[in-house]
């Protein structure tokens, strides 16, 4: 922390690295336009509407089962900016609390057809912040035909770059405190790497699913998956290091399903 020793210093460094940092943005950035628009731009797929009045949920717990990996320390060094106003930047592969374990997704993978075929339930964006210089989330999820808005909260230049197995890449810089951009997503699919190629240590998913019927577990490992149909449902989660893991469960009318996954180090 001996930048902290020389404050002057360290403000010059912060406005040259505001100014400087990173390759200078596209003319798409700089209208904060929508990237890679789909077909029908932030149209999500018409499906099967659900019975309101006879709908469950799916709740439940991630559980982490042993001692958790120690969660390293981010060094920052190499950006002024990140290092002068990210604080604290640890490690999120295992955000372990009380043997409960965040960022997990959490989707049905499959069900009555009335779930299966299910009508998009928001059409908002699913917003992916740049904070600290770390993406924030860590774990994000939408229903195929959705958007996610990538927002950059830092005084630094950063790279959206996505690395999908199905959908198209991405890959923009976005200046810093820059306008939103906006991505759709068309295919379904699993834990999407996101990095930024100006900031190695970031890294975030994003998760695509068939149905609108998904979650991602938070910091108490909790999730709450609302709106089903009656009926058996397989049920999976997923976590980006230890893979996913499938419960078969019924949702009765008007009732709450319990859910619980246990995931350890192999």
């Amino acid at each position: 922390m001996r930048i902290l020793g020389w404050p002057a210093v360290a403000l010059l460094a912060l406005g040259a690295v505001i100014g400087l940092g990173g390759c200078k943005p596209n003319e798409a950035i700089r209208r904060g336009a929508v990237i890679g628009k789909g077909t029908k731009p932030n149209e999500t797929p018409k499906g099967a509407e659900i019975d309101e009045a006879t709908a469950g949920a799916i709740t439940g717990t991630v559980n982490f089962a042993g001692k958790a990996p120690e969660r390293l320390k981010i060094d920052m060094s190499q950006d002024p900016v990140c290092s002068i106003t990210g604080g604290e930047n640890l490690a999120e592969q295992f955000v372990v609390h009380g043997g409960k374990l965040a960022n997990v997704y959490v989707y049905v993978k499959g069900g009555p057809e009335a779930a299966m075929t299910a009508t998009a339930r928001s059409t908002a964006p699913v917003v992916l912040d740049q904070v600290g210089c770390k993406y924030t989330p860590h774990v994000v999820a939408v229903m195929r035909g959705g958007t996610v808005e990538f927002r950059n909260s830092d005084g630094t230049m950063h790279n959206i770059h996505t690395m999908p197995a199905g959908n198209p890449a991405v890959d923009v810089s976005q200046g810093a405190k820059g306008a939103p951009e906006q991505k759709q997503f068309d295919t379904p699919e699993i834990m999407m790497p996101v990095r930024c190629n100006n900031h190695p240590w970031m890294n975030a998913f994003i998760n695509v699913s068939a149905t609108p019927f998904f979650a991602v577990s938070d910091v108490d490992g909790r999730f709450s998956i609302k709106g089903l149909p009656p009926g058996k449902y397989t049920l999976a989660a997923v976590h980006e290091k230890l893979g996913e893991q499938t419960v078969t469960i019924e949702v009765a009318s008007k009732e709450q399903a319990k859910a619980e996954f246990t995931y350890s180090m192999k």
